[in-house]
């Protein structure tokens, strides 16, 4: 957020998908929530699709088609596709992967 690391998005299994804020953020005095659906809270956020905010992150339309085509990733792949394209996003948020 912002150059700021804010937190951690998993994809379980079962189609599981929780955000957890980073505890270092929420302590700043700036923290700010990514999305009106995902407040600020210690506790994660959990949901059985791609939050709604993370998906919208997510091309559509021929672009969608370019990254499917391109890098070969299904469609139905949210956490892929959100991990492949939306490292350098317009707006505020980025998503990078974690490195091991």
């Amino acid at each position: 957020m912002r150059e700021q690391f804010a937190g951690i998005l998993t994809e379980g299994g079962a189609e599981n998908y929780i955000f957890q804020y980073d505890t270092d953020y929420l302590n700043r005095k700036d923290a700010k929530a990514v999305s009106l659906t995902l407040p600020l809270q210690k506790a994660p956020h959990e949901s059985r699709v791609l939050f709604p905010f993370f998906d919208g992150l997510i091309p559509e339309g021929w672009l969608l088609d370019i990254a499917e085509n391109n890098w070969k990733i299904s469609k139905k792949d949210r956490m892929g596709l959100l991990l492949t394209c939306c490292k350098d996003c317009i707006g505020a948020v980025s998503v990078q992967p974690m490195e091991d």
